[in-house]
């Protein structure tokens, strides 16, 4: 089940970035999310403005990311490529899941398409295990674009068919 994330998840949702943050940092991409990313008050934030959502599984809490519908200032420039469609989109952002469980980023996937079709986001050039993800959940590869902080991340979008 997917529900918007409440203030009373709030310990756990940072339990989850935390390992998602190690299991990053184990899997060749320690760059990413360092050792504070994201933010506690942009979870915050995200919880107040009802974009942050958690999968429950089996009794807890398996899964966080946030889902906004765009536009999203991030993706307005994007090098190396084009968008494939230019209409409304939703963006997935900060998706992490437990380790526990599977099916977290499918779910989400999912989850996200039923409330708008077309989908964009984007991951660190080390982060080898999303980009796979991504792939393989039928996103494709669209160019670069540069986060908040001025680092390039490889763009990608799908559209439900």
């Amino acid at each position: 089940m997917i529900r918007p994330a409440k203030e009373e998840d709030f310990q756990e949702i940072l339990d989850i970035y935390a390992y998602a943050r190690a299991f990053m940092k184990r899997t060749g991409n320690p760059g990413q999310w360092g050792d504070t990313h994201p933010p506690a008050e942009m979870l915050r934030q995200d919880i107040v403005k009802k974009q942050l959502y958690v999968r429950e599984a089996q009794g807890e809490l398996s899964g966080v990311f946030a889902f906004l519908m765009g536009p999203d200032i991030t993706y307005n420039k994007i090098e190396d490529g084009s968008w494939r469609w230019d209409m409304p989109y939703g963006v997935i952002h900060r998706i992490a899941g437990r380790g526990r469980t599977p099916g977290v980023f499918s779910e989400c996937i999912s989850f996200c398409r039923e409330k708008c079709p077309h989908l964009r986001i984007d991951t660190h050039f080390d982060n080898k295990v999303m980009q796979h993800l991504l792939e393989k959940n039928g996103f494709e590869r669209r160019g670069i674009i540069y986060v908040e902080d001025g680092t390039p991340r490889i763009a990608y979008d799908s559209m439900m068919r």
